[in-house]
C-alpha cells in the first residue's frame, strides 16, 4: 500500500497538518508507504513527522503566495509564478501520472494543490483533499480587480472538481469547488511544557512571562530589537531560523525541542493567525497576540475563529514591525476566557479516511 502525499510550501501550516496526519498513518498503518512531496525544507518535516515508512521527495505543484516576510505578500509576483506553472500543466500532468503508475501509488492526497489531482485521474487513482481553504477562492479576491486571474481560477476550480473526497478542517471557507465534502475535527499537536530544559539550554529566567515569537521571517531592525529587550520582564523565543542575537531573545532549534514543545512552554504567543499556529494555540490553551495580513483572504475566517476559541488582543502591524509590543503584552492577561472550544483528533479521522483501501468512493 502506497500513499502519494502532496504538501503545498506556501507555509509550515500545511506542512504541519499534514505532518499530524501521515504520523497518523504510520501510527494505524504501519506496512503503509507514504511518499510526501513538497518543497517544504527537510528538516522540518524530519522535526514533525518522526519514524515511519516515509520518504520525502522535492517537488512543489503550486505557488500559494509570494511572501516578502511572514506577514505581508506580493500579488503582482504571485501572478507571474502561478501563469509560470500552469504554462507547464500539461508536461506537469504526464510526468506526475507517470510517477504515480510506476511507484505503485494506491491513492493521493493534495494539500492543496490542484494539478496533483488531476495527474492522480490521469493515472486511474482515488485522490483526497485536506485543507481549509483552496487556492482558487483565495485568488478570487485578486480577480475583482484584475481579469488576468479568471483562468487560473479555473484550472485549480477543474482540479479540484476531480477531487473525490475533501475532508475539510475547521476555520474553513464554503470550498465550492469540491463535489464531496466531509467535515473533520481540528489536527493539531499537544505539546509538552519543557521549561526546566529550556532554562538549562538558554539560560533565561523561569519567573519571567515568556512569549513565542512564531514566525518564519520578521523585518526587525535594531530599533524594533532594542524595542524588545527593553521589555526586561520577558523572556522571547524564536524558533530557527528566526534568529536574533539579544539577552532576552533565545533562537530554538526545532531538531532539539520540537516547535509544539515550544510553544508549550511559552505563557503566550506572538504571530500573524494560520492555520496551524491557531489551531495548535487553541489545543494548547495558549493566548495569542494577533497582527493582520494585507491581501490574504484567509485572514477574516481565522480572526472570527480565533476571536471564538482564544484569549486574544490584536496588535497593528505597523506596531508590531516597530516591536512595541508592550502594551498587547500587558492587555493580554486580562482578556475574557473564549467562548468556545474545538474537539481534536481530525488527524485520526483523516488517516483512517486516507488509508481505508477498501473504501469505494462514490460520488
Amino acid at each position: 500500500m502506497h500513499i502519494a502525499y502532496y504538501i503545498s510550501s506556501h507555509g509550515y501550516g500545511h506542512g504541519v497538518r499534514s505532518s499530524d496526519i501521515i504520523r497518523a498513518i504510520n501510527r494505524l498503518h504501519p506496512e503503509v508507504n507514504v511518499t510526501i512531496t513538497t518543497d517544504l525544507p527537510r528538516s522540518f518535516l524530519e522535526s514533525r513527522l518522526g519514524s515511519g515508512r516515509n520518504t520525502i521527495r522535492p517537488g512543489s505543484f503550486d505557488v500559494g503566495m509570494v511572501q516578502l516576510d511572514s506577514i505581508r505578500v506580493d500579488v503582482p509576483a504571485t501572478l507571474e509564478k502561478v501563469k509560470s506553472l500552469y504554462a507547464r500543466k500539461n508536461e506537469l500532468i504526464r510526468s506526475e501520472s507517470a510517477f504515480l503508475r510506476e511507484s505503485g501509488v494506491s491513492r493521493v492526497v493534495v494539500d492543496i494543490a490542484a494539478l496533483p489531482a488531476e495527474a492522480a485521474k490521469a493515472a486511474g487513482l482515488p485522490v483526497f483533499a485536506v485543507g481549509n481553504f483552496a487556492w482558487d477562492w483565495i485568488y478570487g479576491e485578486f480577480a475583482e480587480t484584475n481579469p488576468e486571474w479568471l483562468p487560473l481560477i479555473c484550472e485549480f476550480e477543474r482540479g479540484y472538481g476531480m477531487v473525490d473526497l475533501l475532508l475539510r478542517l475547521p476555520f474553513a471557507e464554503p470550498m465550492k469547488a469540491f463535489p464531496k465534502i466531509e467535515d473533520i475535527p481540528l489536527v493539531a499537536t499537544a505539546g509538552r511544557s519543557r521549561r526546566d530544559e529550556l532554562v538549562k539550554m538558554t539560560g533565561c529566567d523561569p519567573r519571567k512571562k515568556w512569549v513565542l515569537l512564531s514566525f518564519t521571517s520578521l523585518d526587525w531592525d535594531d530599533r524594533a530589537l532594542d524595542e524588545t529587550e527593553r521589555l526586561s520582564d520577558c523572556e522571547f523565543f524564536t524558533v530557527k531560523p528566526l534568529e536574533w542575537r539579544r539577552k532576552n531573545i533565545h533562537a530554538i532549534d526545532r531538531r532539539m525541542i520540537p516547535f509544539s514543545d515550544v510553544l508549550a512552554s511559552a505563557d503566550v504567543v506572538v504571530s500573524k493567525p494560520g492555520f496551524g499556529l491557531l489551531s495548535e494555540c487553541v489545543l494548547n490553551r495558549k493566548p495569542l497576540i494577533y497582527a493582520e495580513r494585507a491581501d490574504f483572504r484567509e485572514y477574516h475566517v481565522l480572526e472570527e475563529g480565533l476571536r471564538r476559541c482564544l484569549k486574544n488582543v490584536h496588535i497593528p502591524a505597523e506596531r508590531l514591525y516597530r516591536g512595541e509590543l508592550g502594551e498587547a503584552l500587558a492587555a493580554i492577561w486580562n482578556q475574557p476566557e473564549p467562548k468556545e472550544s474545538l474537539a481534536a483528533g481530525g488527524d485520526e479521522v483523516a488517516a483512517g479516511r486516507i488509508s481505508d483501501f477498501g473504501i469505494r468512493i462514490v460520488k
